[in-house]
């Protein structure tokens, strides 16, 4: 992988970034937070009553303060950017919903996942009734811009959830493989995230790209630290039990540099309890023995912030304002954060 060396002298650790980025944007998060639980709403009373449930239990709301986030950057004053940011949200909780039954998870955010308590059916149709409801959102602002930015957006996630389904327990996939399945999944919601903010802004190419590509990069090493997390940290932290990725035959960045370090009896160990998926007692105390031992989860979190250093670098085309350092900060956030 070739070296990035950043552009901007390394910020210190911002222990509350997102906290601060969220206060910038307070306003339009509490508008969208009501367009979101409006838009919810269905005669069918399941509907809302399960995707309320997963709303409910919480998470960071990254993706839609992104879009307010780089709207304000961008100077917009209107209104257009909230329910796009609801769209947003709509899109990303119908992707956990679809994830949870593919993964067979029974825990979301350290509490019973949706399937398991509604099941896999349910769960399912109502994953389609939010997808759908973002796309109303998308046909009301009228812009054929947001409207292919988002469709496309939509297309690639579908395209990474397949392409994650046919890399399940194949312990030789590459790393450029994996990270192709990532990009799909997680980072091209989160570069759609923020170009949103300067189509609505109306601002030059430049900017939109400089935006994509903070997104792009940001996603990635998210998803790269949650990947590392998943085998290093405790669930009250996490939000989920530690392990998950390995139960599921989910080969992520760790594993593959382990597997890549590891002499040929820890092959065997990962190709039987990953690829073969036969697991006992003591597998999951194993493989975090072998990752740390060959230094995976350390190079893994190094990739992460790699790719934070592209996305602080991306910044650099925008002027001074406390939005463009609360985003500078909440890449310190993602490498760094314990859950």
């Amino acid at each position: 992988m070739a070296a990035i060396i950043p552009l901007e002298t390394p910020r210190r650790k911002a222990t509350n970034a997102l906290e601060q980025l969220t206060a910038l944007v307070q306003d339009d998060l509490q508008a969208v937070n009501e367009v979101v639980l409006t838009r919810m709403q269905s005669s069918v009373p399941l509907i809302p009553q399960l995707a309320g449930y997963l709303i409910a239990a919480g998470g960071k709301r990254l993706r839609p303060i992104l879009t307010l986030a780089c709207a304000r950057l961008c100077g917009y004053e209107g209104a257009r950017h909230r329910k796009l940011a609801a769209c947003i949200e709509f899109i990303h909780t119908a992707t956990l919903l679809h994830d949870d039954v593919v993964d067979e998870s029974e825990l979301r955010r350290g509490s019973p996942s949706a399937n398991t308590l509604f099941g896999n059916k349910a769960t399912v149709l109502v994953g389609d009734f939010l997808f759908s409801r973002s796309f109303q959102l998308i046909s009301e602002d009228g812009s054929p811009e947001v409207l292919r930015i988002l469709s496309d957006a939509c297309a690639v996630l579908a395209e990474g959830e397949v392409l994650q389904l046919t890399t399940s327990y194949n312990v030789q996939i590459s790393e450029q493989g994996y990270l192709e399945v990532i990009r799909a999944k997680t980072a091209d919601l989160f570069a759609a995230a923020c170009r949103l903010g300067t189509v609505v802004a109306e601002r030059p190419v430049a900017e939109e790209e400089a935006l994509r590509t903070y997104g792009l990069n940001l996603g990635l090493a998210f998803q790269i630290i949650d990947d590392v997390l998943d085998y290093s940290a405790e669930q009250a932290q996490l939000g989920k039990t530690i392990g998950d990725d390995f139960r599921e035959g989910k080969i992520t960045l760790p594993v593959i540099l382990a597997y890549n370090r590891s002499n040929e009896l820890e092959r065997q160990f990962f190709r039987r309890v990953l690829q073969d998926h036969q697991q006992k007692d003591g597998d999951l105390q194993q493989a975090i023995i072998i990752l740390s031992r060959t230094g995976a989860l350390k190079d893994a979190a190094e990739r992460a912030r790699h790719y934070g250093a592209i996305a602080r670098d991306a910044l650099g085309l925008f002027k001074p304002h406390p939005v463009k350092d609360a985003l500078l900060d909440v890449i310190d956030f993602t490498l760094e954060r314990e859950y």
